[in-house]
């Protein structure tokens, strides 16, 4: 019989790569979303076609991180063999303006998931095994670069303390109750489907819309923030590795190699042949009360381990991501006549 795996935030960046992955090896897959009176499976759509085979198709259950009765419903519904915790409000700005909400879904909605998961396995005599999406951010103020699985946590964001939160909650329910559950340190991840209000994405989106003639200027923070970046699709990969492991462990998930914000600038101005001197300006509103300088990770353990590695450097991501923002531009450009 096939695997089933549930996602919580199926809808993602993260979630959407992941399915993907998991149907490619057959896996039964299920994904929880939120309930909203508009639908945001724009990432998915393609995974749920009426032409896609019943046996390769995702089913999506409604859920939430803040209702722990819905969590433990929908797991007994789907009896999964592998659970993985993606959902969050991830932003890590926008966590200093509701940091009580992104405390109650990144740190208690992964305490949520465990206790659900345990309490199943309990009673069923299962042994369901479970994906805690933890971050780089967790390292914040840094004391070691690069930074590995024994690296002091420091974090500098509500968003940050929260999954530092869900990080040793994992690792309690993994010691005291046997649960096999492995925590991923990842690093800054993009790609095409990155939502457009994080820094990368809105960088190669507004680059080619300015391109196009569609946007006039690009507000942007810290230019000077430099950060580990790789191919989310890439990480996914790492995330199943993890669970097909004898026993459970926590690793850091990186490409070792550290980029500034303004590098990554100049690098997509520069693909489109622009000079973003002139169109860039910085923005106090976009800096973070307490910013992380640089986050730089080791992931040997993961290449020993898992035999993990990345596959796409900066500059094949940056290539994927102007093809793809240039031809939405072009059909926004199209759509309004110009």
């Amino acid at each position: 019989m096939a695997k089933v795996a549930l996602i919580t935030g199926v809808t993602g960046q993260d979630g959407s790569y992941l399915a993907e992955l998991l149907l490619g090896k057959g896996y039964e897959v299920h994904g929880i979303v939120r309930r909203t009176s508009s639908f945001a499976t724009g990432r998915i759509d393609h995974l749920r076609k009426p032409w896609v085979s019943q046996e390769r198709q995702l089913e999506l259950h409604y859920g939430d991180l803040g209702d722990g009765t819905g969590l433990r419903r929908v797991i007994e519904q789907t009896r999964p063999d592998e659970v993985y915790n993606l959902a969050a409000q991830s932003h890590v700005r926008i966590s200093f303006d509701q940091p009580e909400y992104t405390a109650d879904v990144v740190g208690l909605g992964a305490l949520r998931l465990l206790e659900a998961l345990r309490d199943h396995n309990r009673r069923h005599g299962r042994n369901a095994r479970l994906y805690q999406a933890s971050s780089s951010e967790m390292f914040g103020k840094v004391r070691e670069i690069p930074q590995r699985e024994s690296t002091p946590f420091y974090p500098r964001s509500p968003y940050a303390c929260a999954k530092v939160y869900a990080h040793w909650q994992t690792i309690n329910y993994r010691e005291a109750y046997g649960l096999f559950a492995v925590n991923g340190i990842l690093f800054n991840h993009e790609s095409p489907r990155r939502g457009e209000n994080f820094v990368t994405r809105k960088i190669t989106r507004s680059a080619t819309r300015i391109k196009l003639g569609l946007q006039d200027r690009l507000a942007l923070g810290n230019l000077e923030a430099r950060r580990d970046w790789g191919f989310a699709g890439d990480y996914v990969e790492a995330m199943w590795l993890m669970m097909q492991q004898e026993g459970p462990d926590d690793y850091v998930i990186a490409t070792g190699e550290s980029h500034s914000v303004r590098e990554f600038l100049e690098r997509v101005f520069d693909r489109l042949k622009l000079d973003w001197r002139k169109y860039v300006e910085t923005d106090p509103r976009f800096s973070r009360p307490s910013e992380v300088d640089e986050l730089l990770g080791d992931a040997s353990k993961a290449r020993r381990v898992l035999g993990w590695a990345p596959k796409v450097n900066l500059d094949q991501l940056i290539e994927m991501m102007v093809d793809s923002d240039l031809e939405l531009a072009e059909r926004e450009r199209r759509s309004l006549g110009l």
